[in-house]
């Protein structure tokens, strides 16, 4: 692969970033607790990801901000019309994945 620029890396890490959060919006019934099975990090991550890299840059950003900024509305709206209760087998799907990871 050639080398990049970094402004054309970072357009490109940012065009991969919309397309990730579009290709999310777009599959709404999958829900957080899967993702966080399956790649232990969830739509709530990616929020709390973009707060954590604006203040790095010293840029004010709420966390409900950067929430209504991943789930393309506020996250208040996206529970009540989108989130399913966890079912047990998800919860223990997601301990076991937890007393892996702090195995490690």
């Amino acid at each position: 692969m050639h080398r990049l620029a970094p402004a054309q890396r970072t357009e490109l890490e940012a065009a991969a970033f919309r397309r990730l959060l579009d290709h999310l919006d777009q599959h709404k019934e999958v829900q957080n607790i899967d993702l966080m099975i399956l790649a232990d990090f969830c739509r709530n991550c990616l929020s709390k990801w973009l707060v954590a890299a604006a203040d790095e840059r010293g840029i004010e950003m709420a966390d409900d901000e950067a929430r209504e900024y991943v789930y393309k509305m506020p996250y208040a709206q996206w529970k009540e019309q989108f989130q399913q209760p966890a079912t047990q087998q998800q919860l223990d799907a997601l301990a076991q994945r937890s007393q892996k990871d702090n195995a490690s």
